[in-house]
């Protein structure tokens, strides 16, 4: 299975000159813990940053620095650790673990955004094929049991 049939194609997205503050209501608004800082290219949203939660708390709150003047062009991870749409599951995990991210934006064959794929969602994915998995096994074990008696 692709990564791009299964990341979520609805990415909060703000630009480099966002103040901490507005990324910080955005994140809120729209429960999530990243935002992807994109620039616009030929009418398409390039991936240019990063900027977690964690970010806004180690960069610019416990500094105390003023959130409203601070911009997520100023603190965030740039050249983000991007994958193709056509990435497998498994091989976007394998690069996860390799580069130390919890979060990949997706892009298309042009480096566009596409979606994000997040740990979570990949935990929630193999718990389920997990859980399939073990409903297997029941099921063979019972079928078993009921063909012997």
């Amino acid at each position: 299975m692709a990564i791009g049939e299964i990341c979520n194609r609805e990415v909060v997205i703000v630009q480099r000159d966002t103040t901490i503050q507005e990324a910080a209501k955005l994140m809120r608004s729209h429960h999530v813990g990243a935002l992807v800082v994109v620039k616009e290219v030929a009418g398409k949203r390039h991936p240019v940053g990063l900027v977690t939660d964690r970010d806004l708390v180690i960069e610019v709150l416990a500094p105390e620095l003023d959130a409203s003047v601070i911009t997520v062009g100023d603190i965030m991870l740039p050249k983000p650790v991007t994958v193709p749409e056509t990435t497998g599951v498994f091989e976007a995990i394998q690069f996860m673990r390799d580069k130390a991210v919890r979060r990949l934006p997706v892009v298309d064959g042009q480096g566009a955004l596409i979606g994000i794929v997040a740990l979570d969602d990949l935990l929630s994915l193999l718990a389920d094929e997990l859980s399939e998995l073990s409903t297997l096994v029941t099921r063979e074990q019972k079928k078993e049991m009921d063909s012997r008696h």
